[in-house]
């Protein structure tokens, strides 16, 4: 990982660097792993910038990080990229209420629509718009070029063994805590 201090030797805003967060938190936990902190609060900190990052993107094109994980599970569908509000909120992590929610505004500006299914009308389908399909492209082509710059330093096999290793992580997560996917509160 790259240097993460400023030019006052603390970390980017302030933030303590990970060695001086590591070297607090031996000091007041004397069995802590310095190699496992490390790797955690490296992995940490760069989920929390990258998340800001795509915030960054998504607002430059107008919609939110939440109708852009709605859109993204569209797409994820498959063509005709159509879901229901309850499949939507299961693959999201959220509730019935907060999907509505962000339904109601994400038909508003056009990104979906909300009709109910012709063969079974108690049923209601969410299905992706053009504009919709659109927007997410355009957040595909940004964030592609943010990754790509993320990776520039890891050659071919590093980007290789770093992808399966974080693969073998997730899955050991996954296993450990299979309900953990979706979200402990709401964020809308």
């Amino acid at each position: 990982m790259g240097d993460t201090s400023g030019t006052d030797g603390t970390g980017i805003g302030g933030e303590p660097t990970l060695e001086e967060q590591i070297a607090a938190y031996q000091r007041e936990f004397q069995d802590l792993d310095p190699q496992v902190e490390k790797i955690v609060s490296a992995l940490s900190r760069l989920n929390r910038r990258m998340n800001v990052a795509y915030g960054r993107q998504t607002a430059d094109l107008g919609i939110s990080n939440a109708e852009w994980e709605v859109l993204k599970a569209l797409v994820l569908s498959g063509a005709p990229y159509r879901l229901g509000p309850s499949d939507l909120a299961k693959r999201l992590g959220l509730t019935p209420a907060a999907m509505t929610h962000r339904i109601d505004r994400m038909v508003a500006e056009g990104l979906v629509t909300r009709e109910r299914d012709e063969s079974n009308r108690v049923r209601v389908i969410v299905e992706l718009t053009p504009e919709g399909r659109e927007k997410w492209l355009q957040a595909m082509r940004m964030a592609t070029v943010f990754e790509e710059d993320l990776l520039q330093d890891l050659s071919a096999e590093e980007r290789t063994a770093l992808g399966e290793v974080l693969t073998r992580l997730l899955r050991r997560v996954e296993h450990a805590q299979p309900d953990a996917g979706g979200r402990l509160t709401d964020l809308d």
